[in-house]
């Protein structure tokens, strides 16, 4: 896999709890490999932002956690959904990102010149 140019300005937007539409664990395992190949590449986008199911991610027990504290590391924002944390009770279940609001997922998107969704 050959690396992209470095955009450090792609914003990320996560509103599943996976990857695609499909069985739970296919689409699990559809993210982990996404995430672990973007941590491979050294491509990192500016931010990851969780909302909606998407959330469920950034919580205990969550498959993918490995991958994304290894994005965070790198430098990675991951940006989390407050009122989508409420709304499934899982606030005290967060083990990586920061919590915000839809205003800070907001500013993300307009200071990128790319956002995509997963």
């Amino acid at each position: 896999m050959s690396n992209p140019p470095d955009n450090t300005s792609t914003v990320i937007l996560v509103n599943n709890d996976g990857m695609g539409k499909s069985e739970p664990p296919l689409q699990h395992k559809l993210m982990q490999t996404y995430l672990r190949l973007l941590d491979e590449t050294n491509h990192m986008p500016k931010a990851i932002c969780f909302y909606a199911d998407g959330v469920k991610l950034v919580v205990e027990g969550s498959p993918v956690l490995e991958q994304l504290r290894a994005l965070e590391a790198k430098g990675v924002l991951l940006l989390i959904c407050q009122t989508c944390l409420n709304y499934f009770g899982l606030i005290e279940k967060v083990r990586v990102g920061i919590v915000g609001g839809m205003p800070d997922i907001i500013a993300a998107q307009w200071r990128a010149q790319k956002v995509i969704t997963i």
